[in-house]
């Protein structure tokens, strides 16, 4: 197993990745257009002797270590940026408008990187797991997951899957303490999609609302009606949630709008219920507003599954982060509402996503949320991360060849 080897590795590495890390998030880039990014990662996998291959649109990596024939671990992250502002005060803070790494992306850039430096300097050691089963590994750095319905569907085409029998991933999370690894069996996330609702009618005067279609307050209607007949339609005790995001309607205080548009999400973490999920708010849209006489028109957008952690490989995980942090160091992360393109891989292939501790209680005792304009994670939970990621593929590798 990890011996001497990965405390040398990180003994001479690890400030370069906390450098990374804070180039990364200084220089954010949005989905689709992460090409410095891709040139970064590119080069740096280059010079360690690896072979990156950039993926059909433009951006985003493909990279394989070890040529054994054997099985194949894939390792997860992504890339890209989101649309926000930056608001924190650090040396590193965003230096592009309306970009930040407000999600830990680029967190999840720098371990999975310094996992595939780590491995890269084993090839060639006699006896090195995970090679000594020829194990192969194959970094995975998606394009565009905060897009809809996500990079991994063009790392997917691309042949990124080809021969994995196992992927895993972290992503960053503040309500973990760093030092800290979640490991939740079955469903981690929630499928999200997206509907826009558009009511249209004659529009009119709001002395005289009676004589035309108020959508006003038709739509508020359907914002507070809408969510819990899904609900109800669903059945009971079954969790498919619709939540608004936006509402425009009007902009006269005197006049009734002829248009009314809302924008929201539609989630689940239920698979089965996914699938049925579109059927069951159209009708239920259509049921709500019948005898309104308003034009409906609903554009529902499939978004991505549920992440379900199958439990061989959460299992993994959690012994590998035992193995390297300590048994106390484990935790069971709540079900989040979240998406992620992630779940993409888990329907062709198991998986485990792991929640990576980034927050310091010594620093802060908020808890920041994902996507805050002062979010930032505890350079710390680079290591962490590099060592529980390491544990994994070494252990999933003895497994293999026993």
């Amino acid at each position: 197993m990890v011996s001497g080897w990965l405390d040398e590795f990180l003994a001479a590495h690890l400030d370069e990745l906390v450098e990374l890390r804070h180039h990364l998030h200084a220089h954010p880039e949005l989905s689709h257009v992460e090409h410095r990014t891709t040139e970064l990662l590119c080069a740096r996998l280059l010079r360690a002797g690896l072979d990156p291959a950039v993926l059909s649109t433009g951006t985003g990596l493909l990279c394989g270590i070890g040529t054994g024939g054997g099985p194949v671990v894939a390792l997860r992250a992504d890339i890209d940026a989101l649309g926000m502002d930056d608001t924190k005060q650090v040396p590193y803070r965003s230096t592009v408008p309306g970009v930040a790494h407000g999600c830990g992306h680029d967190l999840h850039t720098t371990v999975v990187l310094g996992v595939g430096l780590a491995l890269a300097s084993r090839v060639g050691v006699e006896g090195a797991l995970p090679f000594r089963h020829g194990v192969g590994v194959g970094l995975i750095f998606e394009p565009a997951e905060e897009s809809v319905p996500g990079g991994a569907v063009t790392v997917i085409e691309d042949g990124g899957l080809e021969g994995v029998d196992a992927i895993f991933g972290f992503h960053a999370d503040p309500r973990i303490d760093v030092g800290s690894v979640g490991v939740r069996t079955g469903a981690l996330t929630a499928a999200a999609d997206v509907v826009e609702i558009e009511l249209a009618g004659p529009g009119g005067h709001t002395a005289r609302p009676q004589l035309t279609v108020d959508l006003v307050a038709l739509a508020a209607r359907v914002a507070h009606e809408l969510p819990r007949r899904v609900a109800a339609r669903a059945g009971e005790g079954s969790q498919l949630g619709v939540v608004f995001g936006a509402l425009q309607a009007g902009h006269a205080p005197n006049v009734i709008p002829t248009r009314a548009v809302l924008r929201g999400s539609v989630r689940t973490p239920d698979q089965a219920l996914w699938a049925e999920a579109e059927g069951i708010v159209r009708s239920t849209l259509h049921e709500l507003l019948d005898g309104s006489a308003a034009r409906v028109r609903l554009a529902y957008q499939r978004g991505v599954p549920p992440v379900v952690n199958t439990a061989a490989e959460a299992d993994l995980v959690r012994a590998a982060a035992t193995a390297a942090l300590g048994r106390d160091a484990v935790v069971e992360p709540p079900r989040s509402n979240g998406g992620d393109s992630f779940a993409w891989y888990q329907q062709l292939v198991p998986g485990c996503y792991a929640r990576l501790g980034v927050h310091d209680p010594n620093v802060s005792p908020v808890r920041l949320d994902l996507h805050s304009g002062d979010f930032d994670v505890d350079d710390r939970a680079i290591e962490v991360g590099v060592r529980v990621m390491v544990r994994t593929v070494e252990l999933l590798a003895a497994r293999m060849g026993e």
